[in-house]
């Protein structure tokens, strides 16, 4: 039984590629045009550890199992996630903090 040729003639030559295989290879403008819309226009956003994501920062928070589970719970009693409440919380302290610093300074 004869072996498949892999692409070579029957002289030993390369072969061109078979006119399907060109069009397959072709770019897909329709697809690429579908990316470029949903990519974001400005910052490269990413959940990446301490990389940019668009215009905020991205923070890793470890927290004990005690604590871990004190937020799920908390979270559940406000019908939010307990990454949203820790975020809400993290936000409220800045505020108190930023306004007590200036009141300090008057």
């Amino acid at each position: 039984m004869p072996l498949p040729s892999l692409g070579r003639a029957k002289n030993g030559k390369h072969r061109e590629p078979a006119r399907e295989q060109q069009v397959e290879a072709a770019p897909d403008h329709d697809l690429e045009n579908y990316l470029a819309a949903l990519a974001p226009e400005g910052d490269v956003e990413t959940t990446g550890s301490g990389r940019r994501f668009g215009n905020a920062q991205v923070y890793q928070l470890r927290l004990s199992l005690v604590a871990n589970e004190q937020l799920r719970e908390l979270a559940a009693r406000h019908q939010t996630s307990p990454l949203a409440l820790a975020q809400e919380w993290i936000t409220q302290r800045l505020a108190w903090e930023t306004q007590g610093q200036q009141s300090s300074q008057y």
